[in-house]
């Protein structure tokens, strides 16, 4: 059964540092109830705290239960291998950021990771699982892997007895026939569920994600607006159009006054969204985070940027 994910308060934290007022988090988590997204993707779940980040960032239970969250809607976060990985005991990390499912209100873990980083976060996918929650593992840029890495890769998260393998078009070089292709690598020997997560660098998240969903993925990422790091992500909005043909008018109008009220004010003053630079990044497998920062600088002009992706394209 299909399931549509929407983390515009995980991603779209990377413009603003994860400081959404509780207003907007409320008037959202109504708006995904109301438009039948299953689960809210409601923030990160960060090890180490620092004060620069707001309460997106961590997560925690107790700001959790401030929150006016709708019976309907299942919560997830995400986590970063690497914050796991670094430490000594990964284990004890693990209890130590997370209760039993039974204590928290959070249904879904997905796990960031890079190729080389899976075999070391077996143990923990298999804590979280028993303590009760359901897992999804986010290979990172898979499409820069090879058929060979694919299939190593899939054996091994195989092994852990996840629930979800993701993968990511981290860096927006995915098109509908690359889709295809991964999507079958990863069918010879993974038979659970499978999801994508697709960025929007060349204006393909939509198709990328609809072609995945007539290839047999039934884990969907989106994001209102398409806010997240870079140029973004599918956009709710038009995710929802497209797979919700009986979307109620008076459920669309909800949405369309969410985005209205809240996520146009943002993307004005953040300025996500796809444009050539992203374009030329996804083309060339250049990260986008390089080119968020450059525009986030008022000291690079236009021809510093593109010189820089120029650079970054040869190396």
């Amino acid at each position: 059964m299909l399931k549509i994910l929407d983390c515009t308060l995980r991603d779209g934290g990377y413009y603003n540092n994860w400081f959404f007022t509780k207003d907007l988090i409320n008037e959202y988590l109504k708006v995904m109830s109301i438009i039948k997204v299953d689960y809210v993707e409601i923030g990160f779940r960060f090890v180490d705290k620092i004060k620069t980040k707001g309460p997106s960032a961590y997560t925690d239970e107790t700001f959790l239960k401030s929150l006016e969250i709708p019976k309907s809607l299942k919560l997830g976060v995400m986590i970063n291998a690497s914050d796991f990985t670094n430490k000594k005991n990964i284990l004890d990390v693990a209890q130590n950021t997370f209760k039993p499912k039974r204590n928290s209100l959070i249904s879904l873990v997905r796990i960031a990771c890079h190729f080389n980083e899976v075999e070391s976060i077996i143990p923990l996918i298999m804590w979280l699982k028993k303590v009760g929650y359901k897992v999804g593992v986010n290979i990172m840029q898979i499409p820069e892997l090879s058929t060979k890495e694919i299939r190593s890769v899939v054996k091994k998260v195989k092994t852990s007895k996840a629930d979800i393998l993701y993968f990511a078009d981290s860096l927006g070089s995915l098109d509908p026939i690359k889709t295809k292709k991964i999507i079958k690598d990863i069918r010879l020997n993974w038979k659970s569920p499978i999801g994508i997560h697709t960025h929007d660098n060349m204006g393909k998240a939509l198709d990328n994600s609809i072609t995945a969903i007539n290839n047999g993925v039934t884990w969907i990422d989106c994001t209102v607006t398409g806010m997240g790091r870079g140029p973004g992500n599918a956009k709710t909005e038009y995710l929802i159009l497209e797979l919700k043909k009986n979307l109620k008018s008076e459920n669309l109008v909800q949405l369309l006054n969410l985005i209205k009220n809240y996520f146009e004010p943002l993307k004005i003053k953040y300025k996500w969204g796809s444009n050539p630079f992203y374009y030329f990044a996804g083309l060339n497998s250049i990260h986008p985070s390089f080119v968020q920062e450059m525009l986030g600088d008022e000291s690079f002009e236009p021809g510093d940027v593109q010189k820089n992706l120029n650079y970054l394209k040869s190396v």
